[in-house]
């Protein structure tokens, strides 16, 4: 039950009333105040007062300072209280005012909510349409900006097109030129073979300078373009990226014959394993499985699908190592060194076709050995198997 305060004073002007309440080191006010109800309660310590005026409620304010709680009710007329309260009420009548009280209090306070709502909306409101505008504003720069580089390349482009127009026909100009020359020349030297009669040694000198410049002539034609056509190029087939002269084909053939033989190898005929239909004893589809419930980031149905899926086939790599990710993510460090291991086992021999998939091992027991604070481990091999 709260102590009523009896210590609290109060003054008064023509329009306002001021009630000095004590806090005794409290911090922590509760104001609850309508037009003729104000209650100050500080646990436990509680002041009530029933007006003896009515008084404006949202013209009142109230301050808290250096252990004091001033509270300055502005009157609905001026004139002088002969009391701050009315202590004539009974029971009921009190309880009826504190409801009202607390009525408008809660409306007020919703009101205040929604406006503050109001104005959060409409400042993103504004924020948003400013924003936008402030983007349109953008593209509308950079559009003009292309448009005006966009006018200025084709200007630059119209003017050197017209540019090697007039080059080409100067070249063409000159090439006729030129063929009209060497055909007048070399009809002048047959026309003066033919009237020189028997010239000798000149018919002779005459005959050589007319085929020497009709070769000139020819020559000064260009060929024709060559025919297009399509030549057939046949590489020899290989399985790997790699061409055939940078490859160990011995160690390559090993990795695809151990490939087989782990797709052959199925342990089907466990007793608990006969129930599963023939999907679910399938490991590539229970490989996808795991890997689907991995992105999804249930770690948990991950590592069964990859456990079941060894059950069946412990000769396929990537399921020791998909688990041993699993195995990370569930911070089992020790289950992820063993799996890469194991998964590092299968990677061999060491092939292009397989260097990701070691790698990724190697990533995986290092992330291991690094979580349980063993970096020398760590970092004691790189992803080819080597020594740092």
């Amino acid at each position: 039950m709260p102590l009523l305060v009896t210590d609290h004073s109060w003054t008064q002007t023509g329009s306002t009333v001021f009630i000095s309440v004590p806090l005794n080191g409290v911090t922590k006010v509760d104001i609850v105040s309508s037009d003729e109800y104000l209650k100050v309660h500080f646990p436990p310590f509680l002041l009530e007062v029933f007006l003896s005026e009515l008084v404006d409620d949202d013209q009142s304010s109230a301050k808290i300072g250096n252990g004091v709680a001033v509270i300055s009710l502005s009157k609905r007329t001026n004139k002088l209280w002969e009391h701050l309260a009315i202590s004539t009420y009974d029971k009921e009548t009190k309880r009826e005012i504190r409801e009202r009280a607390l009525s408008k209090m809660q409306e007020k306070l919703a009101a205040e909510a929604k406006n503050r709502s109001e104005k959060r909306h409409h400042e993103k409101k504004y924020t948003l349409k400013t924003m936008m505008n402030m983007e349109s504003e953008e593209r509308e720069r950079i559009q003009k900006m292309k448009d005006a580089e966009r006018e200025r390349t084709t200007a630059e482009l119209k003017a050197w097109q017209l540019k090697e127009n007039k080059i080409a026909e100067e070249a063409a100009r000159l090439k006729l030129q030129s063929q009209t020359n060497n055909f007048k020349n070399i009809k002048a030297v047959k026309d003066t073979s033919e009237n020189g009669g028997s010239g000798g040694k000149n018919d002779k000198f005459d005959a050589r300078n007319v085929r020497k410049l009709e070769r000139k002539t020819k020559q000064k034609d260009l060929p024709s373009p060559r025919v297009l056509g399509n030549i057939e190029v046949s590489f020899t087939p290989r399985v790997f990226p790699t061409a055939l002269r940078e490859s160990r084909v011995e160690e390559e053939e090993e990795w695809l014959r151990k490939q087989a033989e782990a797709r052959r190898v199925v342990n089907a005929d466990i007793e608990e394993l006969k129930d599963l239909t023939e999907e679910e004893r399938n490991p590539d589809w229970l490989k996808e499985k795991g890997n689907n419930f991995f992105a999804a980031g249930d770690y948990l149905s991950a590592l069964n699908a990859y456990n079941l899926a060894i059950r069946l086939n412990r000769k396929i790599s990537a399921l020791f190592s998909n688990r041993a990710a699993c195995h990370l993510k569930l911070r089992n460090f020790h289950k992820a060194i063993e799996d890469s291991s194991q998964a590092l086992e299968l990677l061999t021999p060491a092939v292009s076709t397989n260097s990701a998939a070691r790698a990724r091992a190697h990533v995986r027991r290092g992330t291991a050995f690094c979580q349980l604070q063993l970096y020398a481990e760590a970092s004691h091999f790189n992803g080819d198997g080597r020594r740092h």
